[in-house]
């Protein structure tokens, strides 16, 4: 091998190395961004899925921009001024346009910097809108409530809030207490009105009864008037009389013959 031939294949193998060890290339993963600084200053380019060349000084930081989902214990108190413990959990994912100037502003470390303080505000903002009682009547109603008093704070500007749920709402003893209490008093309530209902239901119906047979009577009467009195008293006899005389009658004539 002459001299101009290791010659250059030295300078390949130090290109290869310089380039290994600069890495002037980046590799941004599916559902991703990278954000390009260069000795600490952010760049304005960002860099989409896949591969990049890059200057060999520049550096590259990843912000995953698909659905993530956060859970936040928050402390509040309800309209009537009940002490209210909740657990709220968010899917959201970070806006791709605003994926440098969250980097500017948190360096990465935006769960707990911006969005659990958020989502604690947004709580206490919301609670603060209902008794304690609706909050457990209303639930969709609070929840939708916390999800625009979310997207409200600035410091959510670089997310998309995909939904809002409420995992938990826990209340002080006292109210929990005074909530059976209530609940019982009304199921009771209740009983005593189905109770009182029925034994309307039941005189009504007494009623309608009573009615019906005094009707009956007055047509029945009405009826044997008509049709000659005692004569047809003595007809509806015959009609149920079974045939057999009696052995032995007593100071009367026998039924249904008129001896005169």
């Amino acid at each position: 091998m002459n001299t101009s031939k290791i010659v250059s294949l030295a300078l390949v193998v130090v290109v290869v190395l310089v380039l290994l060890t600069l890495s002037p290339f980046a590799l941004v993963n599916a559902g991703h961004r990278g954000v390009v600084t260069s000795f600490g200053k952010v760049k304005d380019v960002v860099l989409g899925e896949g591969f990049h060349f890059i200057n060999p000084v520049d550096s590259v930081k990843e912000y995953d921009v698909r659905t993530q989902k956060v859970e936040v214990q928050a402390s509040a108190a309800s309209g009537d001024l009940q002490s209210v413990e909740a657990t709220i959990a968010i899917n959201f994912h970070v806006n791709p346009d605003t994926v440098k100037s969250l980097y500017q502003e948190t360096q990465g470390s935006y769960k707990t910097t911006l969005i659990a303080p958020a989502i604690q505000e947004a709580v206490k903002a919301s609670t603060a809108q209902y008794t304690a009682d609706q909050l457990i009547t209303k639930r969709a109603e609070v929840k939708e409530a916390m999800k625009q008093a979310l997207i409200g704070r600035s410091s959510m500007k670089f997310f998309i809030v995909d939904d809002v749920s409420i995992v938990n709402f826990s209340f002080s003893d006292s109210f929990n207490i005074a909530i059976e209490n209530k609940v019982r008093a009304e199921q009771d309530a209740l009983a005593s009105k189905n109770k009182l209902e029925q034994t309307k239901y039941e005189a009504e119906q007494k009623i309608v009864s009573a009615t019906a047979e005094a009707e009956a009577i007055r047509i029945q009467a009405q009826a044997i008037t008509q049709q000659g009195g005692d004569a047809y008293v003595d007809l509806q006899a015959v009609n149920k009389w079974n045939g057999v005389l009696p052995s032995y009658v007593m100071g009367g004539s026998i039924p249904f013959i008129n001896v005169k």
